[in-house]
């Protein structure tokens, strides 16, 4: 796979600062299910990566000292940890909000029989990924019978309430680009999602996030291959609203990867961008948020952060300019 961060080190993206930390997003380990096209974390059956026992202790200590109001689970598939399950319980017994970054067809794995009921029981927030409502589309971006797969893992949690307005239980979907594009405006593709899936499949959901492809990883090896690397980037320099860098999620999100290790969001989490920068003090693992917060403090940048500014904007709750 080709190395990205050469090709972004060097960048005039604007100084950002950290705002009140009010989401901690934790990567449970790369394990996946499947492996897509457009992932950033370069995720798969083949990985073996995963949080340890000690490290996931530490995250409702975190949530509690910190007063941090959402736990984000991802991964990976976030649900293939044997802890998943535990450290969701735990979280909720605080009052503390969790997301599910949720494949869809991970609810028909070996050993996940009782998933879906499990979210719904527990209120869980499913954040599921469903790059278009065409077979053919989705099948090729995440592999052959994800699409149908995924129709029914929705039409489940459908089933139990999810989507269904008055019912508590949120289900929001994402959307990613098929190739070196930006994402459309995001109300008119929801409004196309509701309106197909609803028509053809009876199924209900509460928003469409529309999520950019970040060039890192294994979407950026695959620009390289093909020689759109450098026009992508400047695509996304040249759509760049400085309106949306008020909104973008590292001002309020902490990332967490399976080490326990901090970085300013999920993407330099993939880059190992850790966040401070390398500096001596400051903290760097979960254990250091015990005592130390990171309230003001300045934001890793680099040239892959103009992905998060482009257009109308995008972070893990959608685009921002909406």
């Amino acid at each position: 796979m080709h190395a990205t961060l050469p090709l972004l080190q060097s960048s005039d993206f604007p100084a950002i600062r950290r705002e009140a930390t009010a989401t901690l997003q934790v990567n449970l380990g790369y394990r996946c299910n499947q492996s897509c096209v457009h992932c950033h974390v370069n995720a798969g059956p083949g990985r073996t990566e995963m949080m340890d026992s000690d490290t996931m202790a530490l995250i409702p200590q975190v949530l509690a000292a910190r007063g941090i109001g959402t736990l984000d689970l991802t991964g990976g598939a976030p649900e293939l940890h044997p802890g998943f399950r535990d450290l969701v319980r735990a979280a909720r017994a605080r009052g503390v909000k969790v997301i599910d970054r949720c494949n869809l067809t991970i609810l028909f794995e070996p050993g996940q029989e009782g998933l879906a009921e499990f979210l719904a029981d527990n209120e869980v927030e499913v954040v599921a990924s469903l790059p278009c409502y065409s077979a053919d589309n989705v099948d090729r971006q995440r592999g052959k019978g994800v699409f149908d797969k995924s129709i029914a893992a929705l039409q489940r949690l459908n089933a139990l309430g999810y989507g269904r307005e008055g019912s508590g239980r949120v289900l929001n979907l994402v959307y990613n680009p098929q190739g070196a594009v930006l994402p459309p405006p995001q109300p008119a593709l929801e409004a196309d999602y509701k309106r197909e899936l609803g028509a053809h499949f009876g199924i209900v959901f509460n928003s469409l996030y529309a999520l950019a492809n970040m060039p890192i990883q294994r979407f950026g090896s695959m620009l390289i291959s093909k020689g759109q690397f450098n026009g992508y980037l400047r695509l996304l320099k040249e759509q760049h609203r400085a309106a949306n860098l008020a909104q973008v999620m590292c001002r309020s999100l902490i990332s967490v990867d399976w080490l326990g290790r901090l970085y300013d969001c999920d993407f330099n989490q993939q880059l190992d961008l850790p966040m401070g920068g390398g500096a001596e003090v400051g903290p760097h693992h979960l254990r250091d948020l015990l005592r130390t917060d990171v309230d003001g403090a300045p934001i890793r940048v680099a040239a892959h952060c103009y992905g998060c500014t482009a257009g109308n904007g995008s972070s893990c709750g959608g685009a921002l300019g909406d």
